[in-house]
């Protein structure tokens, strides 16, 4: 329970928590930041680990002169790169032997025929715009790589989904991070970095429940 309870309380305020990290242990801080992009992105059980509060909150730090931008950008890159690779890795070891299985009450094999057309059509820009949803950032390589989506597709736009996401938050971070009004209200603003993407996204699944029924 100490550590769901410490857990939680990291999402809640990682950045007084990330700046006391450096303060105590400096350069061990990019160690740190890779473990934790890299376990978010690349392992499908951890997807509830901080992702856009933790880029923003980098750059404000390198903002502050606490951090270096671009070393710290460098560790987030490949950690992210690396960890939907790891994840999309997993989902294509267990996709073989997924689509054997018959129907049954673990498995509906319709399902995943149509992740894997869907993934063949919208795979790339689901790849993309996921990066920056909580949770389905987490599952999206994997089902990618369950439904069977080719590792040079899937590897193209993991970079370029990638790139727009950590260097579009910490830049985020970089620039207004420091603001007084930001300081002010830095707790609402990672509840809403926490909240509102997670929102969207269920209410796209929703909408996409509603268009299956009906169709």
């Amino acid at each position: 329970m100490d550590a769901i309870a410490f857990l939680i309380d990291f999402i809640l305020h990682v950045d007084k928590h990330l700046e006391a990290f450096v303060v105590t242990y400096g350069l061990w801080v990019y160690a740190l930041l890779f473990l934790i992009v890299f376990v978010e992105t690349g392992l499908v059980v951890m997807p509830f680990l901080p992702g856009d509060s933790l880029l923003f909150i980098v750059g404000a730090l390198c903002g502050a002169g606490m951090m270096e931008f671009t070393p710290a950008v460098a560790v987030l890159l490949a950690a992210a790169m690396l960890g939907d690779q790891c994840n999309y890795s997993i989902g294509r070891w267990f996709g073989p032997r997924v689509f054997q299985w018959e129907s049954s009450r673990w498995f509906n094999r319709r399902a995943f025929d149509q992740a894997h057309a869907f993934y063949e059509r919208y795979g790339g820009i689901t790849i993309v715009l996921a990066r920056f949803m909580p949770f389905i950032r987490t599952f999206a390589p994997f089902v990618a790589g369950v439904a069977e989506m080719s590792r040079a597709k899937f590897t193209a736009y993991n970079i370029g989904g990638a790139v727009l996401w950590v260097l579009g938050i910490t830049s985020a971070g970089l620039f207004f991070g420091n603001l007084a009004f930001v300081r002010e209200h830095l707790d609402k603003i990672i509840w809403g970095l926490i909240l509102v993407p997670g929102l969207i996204a269920l209410f796209g699944a929703w909408r996409g429940s509603r268009k299956a029924k009906a169709a």
